[in-house]
């Protein structure tokens, strides 16, 4: 799998691609997705040999924002993200992997709020940064050419971090009628006519969802300009999604909230053999962060 941001089952049909109904199907591993910010990634970079951290931007393509000391934190980030990169350099174990981790902030407090989701841990945490991992990765040679695994370790804290990583499962339920359906619905779209008309289409879907609007199959088809069939595809993935995600469970690690109303998570990523998605609402979480967004991290 690439080091691409995690998607939405529901996203990744609309270019044809219908693996993700073979995803449905199958067991999966499950790990709680954290709503820290901004994702920060470490390890040893296999170009050099040497410790580094930095945000996602350590697999640009072009513009290399890798950063193994603190002047070059310096000189690729600025502001509190730097800030964050400079502790994040101090404090976290050397390892010969790669990892990738949402940031929860910085100790002293037993209550953070990095994005939509406010944590409730039992505790002043007295560690000096705490990290929620959920990924690693593999590299030959440079970390642009990496890919992405599950994280199926469990990470543990130090004296000067706290690793977050509560237990998650979901129930045994098979989706193979539903999805049945999907394929037969499927053979009657219209699909995305490259990446960019797709990428047009999940804009206008985000803006719907910033804005609070109804995901009408019909308004949504007229402002991207695509098949109506196409957008009920889409919706009909997304309530396998959400059937899915009414599934998963999870125990462990600090409490969650949204607003003042208790939640379980703000959501999971499941694994498999057909990759790693995110189940989220996005209707509340997604629309939270579109608009209140620390660092605009991916919703």
């Amino acid at each position: 799998m690439q080091n691409l941001h995690l998607p939405h089952p529901e996203d990744s049909i609309l270019t044809g691609d219908l693996e993700v109904l073979d995803w449905f199907t199958e067991p999966a591993y499950v790990s709680v997705k954290i709503d820290g910010c901004p994702a920060i990634v470490w390890g040893t970079d296999p170009a050099t040999g040497t410790f580094f951290v930095g945000t996602k931007a350590v697999f640009n393509k072009k513009k290399i924002r890798i950063a193994h000391n603190h002047e070059e934190i310096d000189q690729h980030y600025e502001g509190e993200v730097a800030d964050i990169l400079h502790a994040c350099f101090d404090s976290l174990p050397r390892t010969d992997f790669i990892y990738q981790g949402d940031f929860i902030g910085f100790g002293g407090d037993d209550t953070y709020h990095p994005q939509a989701v406010s944590y409730v841990f039992p505790e002043i945490i007295t560690q000096s940064i705490i990290i929620a991992p959920h990924t690693m990765y593999e590299a030959n040679d440079d970390l642009r050419d990496s890919w992405a695994l599950p994280l199926l370790a469990q990470l543990e804290s130090t004296s000067e971090v706290m690793f977050v990583q509560p237990d998650a499962w979901e129930d045994d339920k098979s989706f193979d009628s539903i999805v049945k359906f999907a394929r037969q619905m499927a053979t009657m779209c219209e699909f995305a006519k490259n990446k960019t008309h797709a990428r047009k289409i999940e804009k206008v879907i985000n803006t719907f969802i910033k804005i609070g609007a109804v995901l009408d199959a019909e308004a949504l088809a007229l402002a991207a300009d695509c098949d109506i069939n196409l957008i009920r595809l889409w919706q009909l993935v997304k309530m396998i999604k959400e059937d899915r995600l009414s599934q998963c469970a999870t125990m462990g690690g600090p409490l969650a909230y949204i607003g003042k109303r208790f939640i379980a998570a703000e959501g999971y990523v499941l694994s498999n053999e057909y990759g790693s998605y995110k189940l989220v609402k996005r209707e509340v979480f997604s629309r939270h962060n579109f608009n209140f967004g620390r660092f605009a991290c991916a919703s």
